[in-house]
């Protein structure tokens, strides 16, 4: 099969012929349709120092997936060949007190899909059952394909109530784009999300949010006076690892505020604790997805109609993965995908859905993609998109970096 591999311990990815993955004890076989790029997978191309301590080469890479089942092992339930599925990239132990618990997020001998194993950028790839999201109700293939990234933003996003509140976005990466639009669609009163690229926040108005602030340009006071608000924010998710990021977000809540922290600085920076103390603030640290609480209220939010196909911008054939990742790379753009369902597909892609993906969105109470499309499904792709009978790395990990999330590159997890 062919699969995008970290051959060599330096810069690139090569596209090469591999051996097809054989189903082990409890797993199964997925036939790969769509990955998303996100910023591991952009480390591991550049071969940075986390990269070079990091990976045991060579490596199949990704981990944002979506696919059909083939093979089941002996003994597997609940999940069965046709199935339409997503995967959870952290694979874990299942045995320490978290896990026994219930805290699988937690767990502290995570095993990252593509990081530590064999990922997803391939025709095939195996999984523990266990870690196999089945979509119930019809899903679009690139939607389904970055559930790994949206979980991200959802746990973030969901961390604190936000009906009624004033939320503070910190960097329009993916991720932080897909928290603004789960914040408005919850129902939190203003949204404002901050960046320094144009072209991002022009895809955060796009979903509806209160204000998109190019932080070069403008403060948050004038912001907040733009928008009426008087005491500062009530909930902040800092998405970017960005120190002045998480400083101007500190300086901006109200008293009793609450913050949630998924992005990761890429080295220690100070913060102004006498502000955290004298105003009772809430810092908590977000990594990964709740197993699988999380992955519920992704598709219900989905079915109950919340439209993340802004956030995607841009579909490449996999065999046009370079032009793919120079594009992730460039901090312009919002989720890139590859397409693994077909041949070659000579034109980069701006997504507009196929007649299939149509249907599934609507049914799912989305709008349309953007942009004008090219890609027609496969029958085995067609086939996932309408089946209903069955379905870290934290922060700027998941985010491709804008220059105000540079910082948060540095992010050490699957």
């Amino acid at each position: 099969m062919k699969a995008l591999v970290k051959e060599r311990a330096e810069p690139g990815l090569w596209l090469v012929d591999v051996p097809e993955p054989t189903v082990g004890p409890g797993e199964v076989l997925i036939k790969v349709l769509r990955t998303g790029i996100c910023g591991t997978d952009l480390h591991i191309r550049a071969y940075d120092d986390w990269a070079r301590h990091t990976l045991r080469l060579p490596l199949i890479v990704g981990h944002e997936f979506c696919g059909e089942v083939v093979e089941v092992a002996p003994g597997v339930e609940d999940v069965s060949v046709g199935d339409f599925v997503s995967g959870e990239g952290h694979i874990v132990c299942g045995k320490c007190r978290n896990c026994m618990a219930g805290r699988r997020h937690l767990c502290r001998n995570t095993i990252g899909l593509g990081v530590n194993r064999d990922g997803a950028f391939a025709e095939y790839v195996t999984l523990p059952a266990a870690n196999v999201w089945v979509h119930r109700v019809p899903v679009p293939p690139d939607v389904a394909a970055i559930f790994d990234p949206f979980g991200n933003a959802v746990h973030t996003a969901l961390s604190f109530p936000l009906v009624g509140e004033d939320v503070l976005i910190t960097g329009a990466g993916p991720i932080g784009l897909m928290a603004a639009a789960v914040a408005t669609h919850v129902g939190a009163r203003n949204v404002v999300i901050t960046d320094v690229s144009d072209e991002r926040l022009d895809l955060a108005g796009k979903l509806g949010v209160s204000l998109a602030l190019n932080v070069s340009r403008g403060s948050l006071a004038e912001g907040m006076r733009q928008l009426g608000m008087r005491e500062g924010f009530d909930v902040g998710l800092e998405m970017s690892g960005n120190p002045a990021a998480m400083r101007e977000m500190i300086a901006n809540m109200t008293h009793g505020g609450k913050i949630a922290m998924l992005g990761l600085p890429a080295e220690e920076f100070a913060v102004d604790w006498s502000t955290v103390v004298t105003s009772m603030l809430t810092i908590k640290g977000i990594y990964g997805r709740e197993m699988f609480e999380t992955w519920y209220n992704m598709s219900v939010l989905l079915e109950k109609g919340l439209d993340l196909t802004p956030v995607i911008t841009d579909r490449f054939s996999y065999l046009d993965f370079d032009a793919a990742f120079d594009t992730a790379a460039s901090g312009r753009t919002g989720k890139v995908i590859l397409d693994w369902s077909g041949g070659a597909r000579p034109e980069r892609a701006r997504n507009e859905p196929t007649e299939a993906e149509a249907a599934a969105t609507m049914n799912t109470g989305g709008g349309a993609r953007p942009g004008s499309a090219r890609n027609e499904p496969t029958e085995a792709e067609a086939a996932a998109t309408m089946n209903t009978g069955g379905g870290a790395r934290p922060g700027s990990a998941r985010n491709e970096p804008t220059q105000a999330e540079a910082a948060a590159t540095m992010n050490r997890s699957a």
